[in-house]
C-alpha cells in the first residue's frame, strides 16, 4: 500500500480542510490577492487537487461563503430554539450572531466584507445568505408582534414586521464594525443594547405611540 493510499482522507473531510484554510487566506489577503497555490500548500495538497474538489478559485470562494453562512444561520436557529417567548428567542439569536462574528472573524470578513465587491454569482450567494438570516429574524418579529399585540390594541402589519426585521439585521451588520472598534464589548451586551433600541420602541408603537415631525 502506498503512502498516498494510507493517508487518503474522505472527500467530505478534505473539502472542509481546504475551506478552513481558504477562509483564513481570503480573509487575510482578499479575494484577488489570495492564491490557490498558497491555499493548496497550507492545506497540504497539490493545486490540481484543489481544482478537482472545488473546480475554480471562484468555486472555492463560494464554498467558503456557503459554509460560513450555514454556520451563522444554524447558530442563530439553535440559540433561538432554546429560548421561550419570541422576544427571548430573538435576543438569544442576536447574541449568537454577535458571538459568531467575534469567534469567526475570518468567516465574517469573507461573508460580508469582501463578497459584495466580487462577481455576480458570488453576489447571488451573499443575497441568499442574507435572506436566510432575514427569514429567521422576520419570523421571530412576526411572532412577537402577534403576542404583544394580541389584546387588540394596535396591530403591526406584516410589512411592519418585515421593516423591523430588516432594521435589526442592518443594525446588527453595522454593529459588527462598531464591536471591532470597541473590543471590550461582549456579544451579550451588544445584543441586549440592540434589543432595547428596537424591541422597546416596537412595544411603544404597539401601544399606539407614534412620532411625527412638528411643522409650522
Amino acid at each position: 500500500m502506498t503512502e498516498e493510499r494510507r493517508r487518503r482522507v474522505p472527500r467530505r473531510i478534505r473539502e472542509q480542510q481546504i475551506i478552513d484554510v481558504a477562509v483564513r487566506v481570503f480573509s487575510k489577503r482578499g479575494y484577488h490577492a489570495a492564491s490557490v497555490d498558497e491555499i493548496a500548500e497550507l492545506a497540504g495538497i497539490s493545486k490540481p487537487m484543489v481544482y478537482l474538489y472545488l473546480e475554480s478559485k471562484e468555486g472555492l470562494f463560494i464554498a467558503c461563503l456557503r459554509r460560513e453562512a450555514d454556520r451563522l444561520v444554524r447558530a442563530f436557529q439553535d440559540a433561538a430554539r432554546e429560548a421561550g417567548r419570541p422576544d427571548e428567542r430573538l435576543h438569544a439569536g442576536l447574541r449568537a450572531f454577535f458571538a459568531f462574528v467575534a469567534e469567526h472573524r475570518d468567516g465574517w470578513v469573507v461573508l460580508y466584507r469582501q463578497a459584495s465587491e466580487l462577481s455576480e454569482s458570488i453576489a447571488r450567494e451573499v443575497a441568499l445568505a442574507r435572506r436566510a438570516v432575514l427569514s429567521q429574524v422576520a419570523g421571530l418579529v412576526r411572532d412577537g408582534v402577534r403576542e404583544e399585540g394580541g389584546d387588540g390594541r394596535v396591530q403591526l402589519r406584516e410589512e411592519d414586521a418585515d421593516f423591523v426585521a430588516y432594521s435589526l439585521v442592518g443594525a446588527a451588520d453595522s454593529l459588527t464594525d462598531w464591536t471591532e472598534r470597541h473590543p471590550g464589548q461582549s456579544p451579550d451586551g451588544v445584543a441586549l443594547r440592540l434589543m432595547n433600541m428596537v424591541w422597546v420602541g416596537m412595544e411603544r408603537v404597539l401601544r399606539g405611540e407614534t412620532w411625527s415631525p412638528e411643522h409650522g
